[in-house]
C-alpha cells in the first residue's frame, strides 16, 4: 500500500526548494533523510505555513541538534523539522499505520527497511484507498494467496467470508498451531480491517496439547 517513489530531502535543502517540491508532488510533508538515506525528520506543510506566519511557538517540543536555533530563523531543512521522524515498517497493517497516524497527528509516514533507510511513505489517502477495495477481492486472496498458497490449506476445507474488509474464517484444518498463522497473515492483506476464526482442528500441536 505504501508509495516507493518518494520525494525526500536533506538537512541542508532550503524551504523555499522545500515548499516548490510540496508544491509541485502535491503532498503535504517531505521526509528529511541523512547521507546514509534514513529519515532524521519531517518537514510539513504546517511547519512552512507556520514559520511563515511567526507562529513557531506552536511547533510541537522536539529534541534535537538545532534545539537552540529558533524556528523562526530557520533558512534549511535541518532547522525547521521535526525529529525525531515517526515511521512504519514494510510488513505493519493499515490498522498499524493508520493508528500511528491518528495518534502522532500526521498526513504521512515515511516506511524504513530493516537497515532504518527510507523504502516508502504511506499517506492517508494510500490507506483510503485499501479500504475501498472490495470485499471480493480481499476474499479471493485470503484464500488463494494466504490459505492454500502460503499455508497450503485445502480451499474445500476453510470458508473465507468477508464484509467491509471484516474477514471471518470458519472450517477445518489439520494443526492447531495454524490457527494463530492463519489469522496474522490474514491481517496483513490489503484492505483487511479485522480478522475472526471459528476454526476447528484435528490436532493439538501446541504447547501441552494432548
Amino acid at each position: 500500500m505504501m508509495s516507493t517513489n518518494v520525494v525526500r530531502v536533506q538537512r541542508g535543502t532550503f524551504l523555499k526548494e522545500i515548499a516548490r517540491l510540496l508544491t509541485e508532488h502535491r503532498i503535504s510533508a517531505v521526509p528529511v533523510v541523512d547521507d546514509d538515506d534514513r529519515p532524521v525528520g519531517v518537514v510539513s506543510e504546517a511547519d512552512l505555513l507556520r514559520k511563515q506566519l511567526g507562529l513557531t511557538a506552536l511547533l510541537p517540543a522536539v529534541r534535537q541538534e538545532s534545539d537552540h536555533r529558533s524556528k523562526t530563523e530557520a533558512t534549511t531543512a535541518e532547522g525547521l523539522m521535526t525529529s525525531p521522524a515517526v515511521v512504519a515498517y514494510p510488513d505493519w497493517t493499515i490498522v498499524e499505520a493508520g493508528w500511528l497516524m491518528q495518534a502522532r497527528s500526521v498526513k504521512r509516514l515515511p516506511v524504513v527497511d530493516d537497515s532504518g533507510r527510507l523504502a516508502g511513505v504511506i499517506s492517508r489517502s494510500d490507506l483510503l484507498q485499501v479500504f475501498l477495495r472490495r470485499d471480493r477481492a480481499i476474499q479471493e486472496e485470503v484464500l488463494e494467496g494466504v490459505l492454500t498458497r502460503t499455508l497450503g490449506l485445502s480451499p474445500s476445507a476453510i470458508t473465507v467470508d468477508v464484509s467491509d474488509g471484516h474477514v471471518m474464517l470458519s472450517g477445518l484444518v489439520e494443526r492447531r498451531s495454524v490457527i494463530p498463522a492463519a489469522v496474522r497473515l490474514c491481517r496483513g492483506v490489503d484492505g483487511v480491517v479485522e480478522v475472526s476464526q471459528r476454526l476447528q482442528y484435528d490436532v493439538d500441536d501446541s504447547t501441552g496439547g494432548s
